[in-house]
């Protein structure tokens, strides 16, 4: 009854599902790594909160609910340099990324709902970092 209309609308149907993966695709291969800020900020969830900047780059950390996310960022990005982050919570062990990077170290998050957090970021040797803060 249904036979020739039903298998033709099932193939337009999957060819249109087909289009929309190509496209996405291309949009995500358009979107590489040419986003510097724009990636860096989305890294971290929740909203910015402090950004520390130092000589060869800037220290940022993002605040949601119950966590806070910290990355460091390069002034000049391009050579692969010593590079780090850390965000300790008040009472809890330091969450560390550290290594040679081309553009940031992090992100690196950790559980602080009501608690303070102290951080600290690094690039080549000059760093930047903060006393107990967000408390």
């Amino acid at each position: 009854m249904f036979g020739g209309t039903t298998g033709r609308a099932h193939g337009t149907r999957l060819l249109a599902h087909l289009l929309t993966l190509l496209l996405a695709a291309g949009a995500l291969t358009l979107a590489g790594p040419g986003t510097a800020s724009a990636a860096a900020a989305s890294l971290c969830a929740g909203r910015p909160t402090k950004t520390i900047p130092f000589a060869t780059g800037e220290l940022r950390l993002y605040k949601s609910r119950q966590y806070v996310c910290a990355l460091t960022v390069a002034k000049s990005p391009g050579v692969r340099r010593p590079m780090s982050v850390s965000l300790q919570p008040r009472g809890g062990r330091a969450a560390v990324d550290s290594g040679r990077f081309t553009r940031q170290a992090g992100p690196v998050t950790v559980h602080a709902l009501n608690r303070c957090v102290r951080a600290s970021g690094s690039v080549a040797g000059r760093s930047g970092s903060t006393g107990w803060i967000l408390c």
